[in-house]
């Protein structure tokens, strides 16, 4: 049985140098980093080194190779959407090499028509607003523009687009069952109208009140697990875990300390004291409506953290502690918000079992129903609104003893398992 390759990871790129002969470094169906020599200038100047994402098929019985970008442009989670995308033209029989070459021999239209089509007018809308967003929701934002909105209505003109057309796109959308992303399509093809409107291009927003004829999503709370071999299980793979070091210990810290995953991606180690054991996460960077904020203004959430956390954190230090972030990705940013998904599937669990966001769900299920602890002090460390029998909220300080001792007990029980 051959044997699998392990994924790329971005310090393996990172830490890999060019040499005198070309290298090439494996991720997995047929994705590919190709790292030249380096090359001079005519003044023996050394030039940057170059590296190509390369995709190697088999299209009808015969080998091919297309590029997929060079790094660091196409990051690697960049260059593995790629693949993905790439192999999805394989399934239906299509030659990627082939289809880039259609796309590039399309006619293009009148450049005084050009402006106002909806697919330009839909790229100036997300290259403004991309300094506001995260890199991965902007990836999320143009994936379903381009998929979803721009094969039935990218070249009409904004001002002749009737909401009967907007319905067309997110009929396809509704068909294949993704109810959720037919409101999403939605939205972003309105935001769309909205900047067209606002800079004179267009003079409606046909997509403005569209969501009252799609169907209702099925309201559906995150996977969790809550079964106790499932779970043991779950751990056991996290410590096998062969990827990177660091997304190892965010697996490990995302089910010992349960905050959302935003929270815990963006820790920073200002706000980590080993010495207390205590995590001071600042009360801006929680997911809480903007009046609780306001209300919280200065204050933080007291996250305590556990002997085998401090343990965990303590040797993370040695690899990130000189970056802000503890879980630090790329020029000193956090790692992406698809890292802890990303690594439980590459485990072999699926959305529908687990993910990131599940394992809150998957404390309070268990600390309250097996372990017995208090439902308030369990509603506290998830930093939901907790309130007094008079009606106030409490202050996220409170019970900061009782709660020290379930988060070392919940630690406890997870190493038990």
């Amino acid at each position: 049985m051959p044997k699998k390759i392990p994924p790329l990871t971005f310090r393996k790129i990172e830490t890999t140098k060019p040499s005198e002969t070309e290298q090439r470094l494996y991720d997995g169906d047929g994705l590919l980093l190709i790292i030249r020599p380096v090359q001079y200038d005519p003044s023996g100047k050394a030039l940057r080194p170059s590296r190509w994402w390369r995709l190697k098929f088999r299209y009808e019985g015969k080998d091919k190779m297309i590029s997929l970008g060079t790094y660091p442009e196409v990051s690697l989670e960049e260059a593995r959407n790629r693949r993905t995308e790439a192999r999805a033209m394989l399934a239906k029989g299509i030659n990627p090499s082939e289809e880039r070459q259609k796309a590039k021999r399309e006619v293009v239209v009148d450049q005084a028509d050009e402006d106002i089509l909806f697919e330009v007018v839909a790229r100036k809308w997300y290259k403004k607003s991309r300094s506001g967003w995260e890199e991965s929701y902007y990836r999320t934002v143009v994936s379903r523009i381009e998929n979803d909105a721009l094969p039935v209505i990218g070249k009409m003109s904004v001002r002749d687009i009737t909401p009967q057309d907007v319905l067309k796109a997110l009929r396809i959308v509704e068909d294949r069952g993704a109810i959720e992303s037919a409101h999403r399509v939605r939205l972003h093809i309105s935001q769309v109208f909205d900047y067209a409107v606002i800079t004179g291009l267009a003079v409606n927003n046909p997509a403005a009140r569209l969501s009252q004829a799609l169907q209702t999503p099925e309201v559906r709370h995150m996977p969790a697990l809550t079964d106790r071999d499932e779970l043991a299980q779950l751990l056991r793979d996290i410590e096998g875990y062969r990827g990177s070091y660091v997304t190892k210990n965010a697996l490990r810290l995302s089910v010992m300390l349960f905050v959302r995953p935003g929270e815990l991606r963006q820790a920073k180690w200002e706000d980590i004291d080993l010495e207390d054991a205590m995590w001071n996460l600042p009360v801006p960077e929680l997911k809480l409506k903007k009046a609780e904020k306001a209300r919280r203004k200065g204050q933080v959430h007291a996250v305590p953290l556990a002997r085998q956390v401090v343990e965990i954190l303590s040797d993370l230090k040695l690899f990130t502690g000189k970056d802000t972030y503890v879980f630090a990705g790329r020029k000193n940013r956090p790692m992406s918000n698809n890292t802890i998904n990303s690594a439980l599937r590459s485990m072999g669990w699926d959305g529908d079992t687990v993910t990131g966001h599940g394992f809150r769900a998957t404390a309070r299920t268990i600390l309250d129903e097996e372990l017995g602890w208090r439902v308030d002090l369990i509603e506290h460390q998830l930093a939901h609104v907790v309130k007094d029998p008079n009606g106030r909220a409490y202050n996220r300080t409170t019970f900061l003893s009782e709660r020290r001792a379930m988060m070392q007990a919940w630690a406890d029980y997870l190493r038990g398992l």
